[in-house]
């Protein structure tokens, strides 16, 4: 039997993991295009390298939500005084449940819903979460469709959403009131240049006018074609919808290949937007009144009484948990391809860091540019605009053209918005597919790119309402409703089921046989934060947030009742999956009530390590039996290697997601 050893590069960062346990089931045959001949694991296959594995979550975390949620939340809820929950959440919430969840998906292999044979009753939380991705796939990449539509826009000179398009080179003060003036955008732009002549007017001549910059303009009237309300649909804005087929092809065709194709593509797309954030910041900062939007955003403006709404608090919870992926798949699926002995551990300190300052140092960037616009429509910063999914679509582009050659920096900016969504878009098209695929191997294994493609058609069609006059409260409401409450609440079940039911000690011990044998010291802080504090904090969110309730609205816009009723049953229909797999579980299993209950909380006789080198006697099928889950049996026999390398065959035929055990095992 070989033997396996720890390498030296594993506590690297972006070193590559344990290569040795590299063997092959089938010799150096592949099982197909998605598993290489090197692969650790040649039933699913892994990561070619843990650089990959690393950029990959780290674009996958650092995405659009940096740009243009977090820089939205902060200027919504008080400036600076915003990052004081947000600090708290990550700390006590974000790091503790993206640990706890590379940790599962790394250990068992396995997507989010196979995940959950470690308590089959919640096994309904890994169909929310796949639900969850599908949703925010859906409007995640009309975001990526805005982003594509200004990237073109940006091929041209003067750029479309500036005073100068209208007026030329030369605009003058006077013209730039009037550029601030709610004109219709619905026309071409080159009619607007040949129709709108005022000559050399004075200032004196300019009457007293609602300032509304240019972009702000372009981005309602032009790009959006935004209606009045939800209740009037409008035509499909065509240019929208082709951009949004073109965001899916781009996304379908990465994804062709799976890990091993997206994987590659990650080198540039998430090491890119960082070089451009540093130009924007370093720009940003040299524009006249920016020191009042960057005062505003960490300063002494910053609003501290927010700290008292409920409302605050939970989107610093829900950002976290919207930034780093965690209750929605993403974390577990794409760390269920790294090798066995990959230190997860360090890896989830890494990528959260990274994630959070980087929305941090793009607040900068967008606060630099807010201090500049209020500088010029003499107005307090929190005036400026209206805070909105199109904060990043209006500040950005008015900062861009003023800047020296103008469409070099759009193009620039507008490319890194598309890198850092599909980056982001990768791993979420990658939670379905790798549901798909673990839930029926044998039909689906050698099938995964026509997978992959059908599944980018689907939610192309899906996404098309939110590319009609009243799409982007379409996306505002799947947002509101989709990326908050649901995922707190499912981040509150995961605690609960691992922490009460399957158990803390069993649970850290699971990942020693990833990371080696740590300190009671060292887990002391994570099982506090995973027994009580994080779910604590997420308890009181809940609540708290329950008793300060208000509708959704999208700037000023209020959502009609139809729409919040609606908004309300996407929340149900996301967690509705977990009662109803409980009661099925409960349903399908045997003896009394109470018995039925004990079963399905006990995990699966799947649950474990994938490969059969890595079970060894505390996951091997000779121990299944009421000992398997005594303390006497957590020696350090659950390190042994003597075990076969293949997994057995009755192990690889229960395709099934919802497989019921019967096995009479104590809690």
């Amino acid at each position: 039997m070989r033997k396996y050893w720890w390498s030296g590069l594993t506590g690297r960062v972006f070193g590559n993991p344990d290569t040795s346990d590299q063997q092959s089931v089938h010799g150096t045959q592949k099982t197909d295009t998605h598993v290489g001949s090197g692969d650790e694991n040649v039933e699913r296959g892994n990561w070619s390298s843990k650089r990959e594995y690393m950029l990959s979550m780290v674009g996958y975390a650092v995405g659009l939500g940096n740009v243009w949620r977090f820089p939205y939340l902060t200027y919504k809820h008080g400036g600076g005084a915003f990052l004081i929950p947000y600090t708290i959440m990550l700390v006590v919430a974000g790091i503790p449940l993206f640990f706890l969840e590379s940790s599962l998906g790394q250990f068992t292999s396995q997507g989010p819903i196979n995940v959950w044979r470690v308590v089959p009753i919640l096994q309904g939380l890994g169909v929310t979460m796949v639900i969850v991705s599908t949703l925010v796939s859906i409007y995640y990449n009309v975001i990526i469709a805005y982003s594509l539509f200004y990237l073109f826009s940006s091929f041209q000179y003067p750029l479309p959403w500036s005073c100068a398009s209208w007026y030329g080179e030369n605009c003058t003060v006077s013209q730039q009131a009037v550029c601030n003036v709610s004109v219709s955008l619905n026309s071409s732009l080159v009619f607007l240049n040949s129709s709108l002549s005022y000559g050399n007017c004075s200032e004196s001549d300019v009457p007293t006018l609602p300032a509304k910059s240019s972009s702000e303009q372009y981005w309602d009237e032009r790009v959006l074609q935004r209606t009045p309300s939800m209740d009037e649909t409008g035509p499909v804005v065509w240019h929208l919808a082709l951009c949004l087929l073109l965001a899916w092809i781009l996304v379908g065709a990465a994804l062709f290949k799976g890990i091993k194709s997206s994987g590659k593509v990650v080198y540039f797309t998430a090491l890119f937007p960082y070089v451009v954030l540093v130009i924007l910041v370093i720009t940003g900062a040299l524009q006249e009144g920016a020191r009042n939007g960057i005062d505003f955003y960490i300063g002494t403006q910053s609003n501290l009484t927010k700290l008292a709404e409920a409302e605050v608090w939970k989107d610093a919870a829900s950002q976290i948990f919207f930034s780093l992926s965690i209750a929605w798949g993403g974390v577990t699926a794409l760390s269920s391809y790294n090798r066995f002995h990959n230190n997860c551990y360090q890896d989830a300190i890494v990528v959260c860091v990274i994630n959070c300052a980087t929305s941090v140092f793009a607040g900068f960037a967008i606060f630099s540019i807010l201090g500049h616009m209020a500088h010029v429509y003499n107005k307090s910063v929190d005036e400026v605009a209206d805070a909105g999914f199109g904060l990043a679509f209006i500040a950005y582009p008015e900062a861009l053209s003023q800047l020296p050659v103008s469409p070099l920096w759009s193009i620039l900016f507008f490319f890194m918005l598309l890198t850092l969504g599909l980056d982001s878009q990768f791993a979420g098209i990658e939670v379905i597919t790798t549901c798909l695929t673990d839930a029926w191997p044998s039909f689906f294994k050698s099938r995964r790119s026509i997978v992959t493609v059908g599944v980018c058609v689907v939610l192309f069609l899906l996404g098309l309402p939110c590319v009609t006059g009243a799409g982007i409260y379409w996306v505002t409401l799947i947002d509101h409703f989709c990326g908050g409450w649901v995922l707190l609440f499912v981040g509150l079940l995961e605690l609960i089921g691992l922490s009460y039911i399957y158990g803390l000690n069993r649970f850290t011990q699971d990942i020693e046989m990833m990371i080696g044998t740590k300190s009671t010291t060292f887990w002391l802080w994570w099982k506090s934060c995973w027994f009580f504090i994080s779910p604590a904090v997420i308890l009181v969110i809940l609540v708290w947030s329950l008793f300060t309730l208000t509708p959704p609205t999208y700037g000023s816009v209020p959502y009609p009742d139809w729409g919040v009723s609606l908004g309300w049953c996407i929340t149900a229909f996301c967690l509705i999956w977990i009662p109803i797999v409980a009661v099925w579980k409960v349903a399908g299993a045997s003896g009394s009530l109470w018995q039925r209950v004990k079963t399905t909380c006990r995990p699966t006789d799947e649950w474990g390590p994938f490969l059969e080198c890595h079970r060894g006697e505390r996951y091997g099928n000779e121990h299944y039996g009421d000992e398997h889950y005594g303390d006497e049996h957590y020696g350090d026999e659950r390190y042994s290697d003597e075990q076969p390398h293949r997994r057995k065959k009755s192990v690889e035929m229960h395709s099934d997601v919802f497989f019921i055990s019967n096995h009479n095992t104590r809690l």
